[in-house]
């Protein structure tokens, strides 16, 4: 057991005075108004709730911890089931199209790990973290931790208000249902990716920000040559094993289409649609019940308890229903947006006439 490293909840930023000099480790990577110049000084940071305001030290003290090896096995599962799915759609191709759903969604859950990488979480050893988080989860879904780490605490530093960077995914909503159709079919056509990695290399959305170009597709849509050299080695070994059409077929066929659909709908359940969350801590986010299906095509990795990763966000995600539990055990829990499924939070956000 170790203890987690401990991030400032109200700056976002490491707090140094812990006397834990050997914790801390996100300065270097933290926006700041005065060393990277990204926004205008001084500006409001989002309201926060501290852990003394719910638990009290006894409470609050199991999700300080974690098991060393907790996310490295995370990052070796995701590999685990994406190798999986793709020998089962080598060896009955009539599942491929189950077996794209199963790998796409697993590239979400190689992103939602890099995500756990940038708040440290996937081990309490810096270079492990950092080599799991860019390496095996980011550099093969076209990101990178030291580009994303930055913009992403940004994100919680200023999350639903003017400054946050990810507003645009949330802010269009709700929209029509015709519209939010649109833009799923955008997805499963391949046209977010393309847009995100073919037509953004060319700058052609240079001074153009909407949902599908937002901060966070620019941010990894400058991540091209460790891309491009992770996916020549999945597909030089796929040619080596005598199934060259496997690469296209069972990685980047999800890579192109369910990986952008259900980025999109994780984006949409996070914040779209919620009263009041530039305001309230307890509703900086939505917290959305996941039935097992949900969990395999959907929401892998208990990304759906987002409301409880904005309010403490160095909480592992492994720890996150626990952390749910306990706050929603707690008066100030009742505030907290939880709905009940992913297809309930698309009605809801898409109910403009």
């Amino acid at each position: 057991m170790s203890c987690l490293p401990y991030i400032n909840e109200m700056s976002c930023q490491p707090d140094f005075s812990s006397g834990r000099p050997d914790i801390p480790f996100f300065g270097s990577a933290t926006l700041s108004a005065a060393g990277s110049g990204a926004y205008p000084a001084p500006m409001p940071a989002a309201p926060r709730a501290r852990p003394t305001d719910l638990f009290t030290p006894d409470e609050w003290a199991p999700f300080q911890t974690r098991r060393a090896w907790a996310g490295p096995l995370l990052v070796l599962h995701c590999w685990s089931v994406i190798l999986l799915a793709a020998a089962v759609g080598l060896l009955w191709p009539i599942l491929i199209p189950l077996c794209v759903a199963v790998i796409g969604t697993r590239q979400l859950g190689l992103a939602i790990l890099m995500h756990e990488a940038a708040h440290g979480g996937l081990s309490s050893d810096r270079r492990l973290n950092d080599v799991l988080g860019h390496w095996l989860c980011a550099v093969p879904v076209g990101a990178s931790l030291s580009l994303y780490r930055p913009y992403h605490l940004s994100h919680h530093k200023y999350a639903q208000q003017p400054e946050d960077p990810d507003l645009v995914l949330s802010a269009p909503f709700p929209v029509t249902r015709a519209s939010l159709r649109r833009k799923i079919v955008r997805d499963l056509t391949g046209q977010t990716f393309f847009k995100q990695r073919v037509l953004f290399l060319f700058k052609a959305f240079a001074s153009q920000r909407d949902e599908d170009i937002a901060e966070g597709a620019v941010v990894t849509g400058r991540s091209v040559a460790p891309f491009l050299l992770v996916n020549a080695a999945l597909l030089a070994a796929a040619v080596l094993a005598g199934v060259w059409w496997a690469y296209f077929a069972l990685w980047l066929l999800p890579l192109a289409t369910w990986f952008p659909m259900v980025t999109r709908l994780r984006n949409i359940a996070e914040h779209a649609c919620v009263e009041g969350s530039a305001d309230d801590p307890f509703r900086a986010a939505r917290t959305t019940r996941a039935s097992w299906w949900e969990r395999a095509f959907i929401a892998p990795y208990w990304v759906n308890f987002h409301a409880e990763h904005h309010l403490f966000m160095h909480v592992p995600c492994w720890k996150l229903p626990a952390l749910h539990r306990a706050v929603r055990g707690k008066p100030q829990g009742a505030r907290m947006e939880v709905a009940d499924g992913y297809v309930a939070v698309l009605r809801e956000a898409s109910a403009r006439a």
